[in-house]
């Protein structure tokens, strides 16, 4: 008998027969709260404006769009307020591309020193005014990280309440490489209490919130 068989032994014979399995699942059951009594009330009724106070809230700036086809102009009023050119790194993804870019230079390449970049993310989730970006061939995940501006469409109908609700539309099939969850500008503390903008990642999160189909 090795030394792990006589610890396990002992510890069996301390705890006796043990319950019944049936009996344990009822007990640890018990013990768990309903969900929607462990979950935070959002913010707002509505999950855009719950998202977008969230967000806000969090440094994150927001412009809202009627629709895809006003993502170049929030893109192009961006870009003017912060006095950048205008051009920009951009997912390569048919929903981005297909959009009338005329005035702005996109590129699907990014650059160590990129000033902004554009992206689409997959979901949304109100609770936390948090971003879900999945690598995968048409989504380099370098977008998320190099530039200084981070600008990320986000469709109403793809927000989420809660973050299970995400976890709970992921299958093994869909399980990507790289899972991203941005929550605000990246920024860090040290022990000074001196605030870092852009520590690990873009120092500017501006998010276009598109409502509607088109």
């Amino acid at each position: 008998m090795t030394a792990r068989d006589r610890i396990l032994s002992a510890i069996r014979a301390t705890l006796g027969p043990g319950k019944p399995a049936n009996e344990i699942a009822i007990e640890a059951a018990l013990l768990l709260e309903p969900v929607d009594t462990a979950r935070p009330a959002l913010v707002a009724p509505a999950l855009p404006d719950a998202f977008a106070q969230k967000a806000a809230a969090l440094g994150t700036t927001i412009d809202r769009v009627s629709g895809m086809a006003g993502v170049p102009q929030a893109a192009a009023r961006y870009l003017k307020a912060h006095g950048l050119p205008p051009r920009l790194a951009m997912q390569p993804t048919p929903e981005l591309s297909a959009l009338d870019w005329a005035g702005i230079t996109p590129s699907p390449q990014i650059a160590p020193d990129e000033p902004a970049a554009l992206g689409l993310a997959l979901w949304g989730i109100a609770e936390s005014g948090s971003l879900v970006i999945h690598s995968g061939p048409g989504n380099p995940i370098l977008m998320s990280f190099l530039p200084l501006h981070h600008i990320v469409v986000l469709r109403e109908a793809t927000l989420l309440p809660y973050l299970e609700d995400y976890a709970a539309r992921l299958s093994p099939q869909q399980v990507p490489r790289n899972a991203i969850l941005i929550t605000g500008p990246s920024g860090t503390t040290d022990i000074e209490g001196s605030y870092v903008r852009g520590a690990h990642g873009p120092g500017f999160l501006h998010v276009i919130l598109v409502s509607g189909a088109g």
